[in-house]
């Protein structure tokens, strides 16, 4: 008999503390991701250009005027490439494009913006490109007599392109501003 008031006891007790709130389901959110406001110092160094770049930008210049503009908070780099131009614009144009298109497999899409600065020479095209392709951004600008620069943005993960499409879009203004603030020497 004990055995059968303890067992209700403890029947009722774990039914008492079972019963409560019911369950309500958490609202919908979406992830919120800011980054601070852009604030841009020059690039001036021996190399025969110079642009604003973003102070969150860690820059590695090398030997022949090529360089990295690391984005350590996003994961993130744009490579920049310089050569001069020798009588070879149509290959370095071909190339720049190629290297663009070479991301078409994985890629949703890849919108041509052309850009042109005729006050400065300076004349390009700048590549968004959507889907899950390796590079985000790409652009290339040359005054089409002495100077040629290309650059791509990286994230340094597998491609994924709604995670990483807040930062491509806070680095996609970053790049865009290089191209407008680009000055040959």
């Amino acid at each position: 008999m004990k055995k059968k008031i303890l067992f209700s006891i403890l029947i009722s007790a774990i039914l008492f503390y079972s019963c409560g709130n019911d369950p309500i389901p958490k609202p919908k959110g979406m992830l919120r991701l800011e980054f601070p406001e852009a604030r841009y110092n020059a690039i001036s160094d021996k190399c025969p250009y110079t642009f604003q770049k973003n102070i969150k930008a860690e820059v590695a210049i090398q030997k022949d005027c090529s360089m990295t503009l690391q984005y350590p908070e996003m994961n993130a780099s744009v490579f920049i490439t310089y050569k001069p131009v020798a009588n070879d614009l149509d290959i370095l144009l071909r190339d720049a494009q190629k290297l663009t298109y070479e991301h078409v497999a994985k890629a949703d899409n890849i919108q041509e913006q052309p850009f042109v600065n005729p006050e400065d020479s300076v004349y390009g095209m700048f590549y968004q490109v959507t889907g899950n392709a390796a590079s985000a951004s790409q652009f290339y600008v040359t005054d089409s007599i002495h100077h040629f620069l290309t650059g791509s943005l990286y994230f340094n993960s597998k491609p994924n392109y709604d995670s990483v499409l807040p930062a491509a879009k806070y680095l996609e203004e970053d790049i865009r501003k290089i191209m407008e603030s680009l000055r040959w020497k």
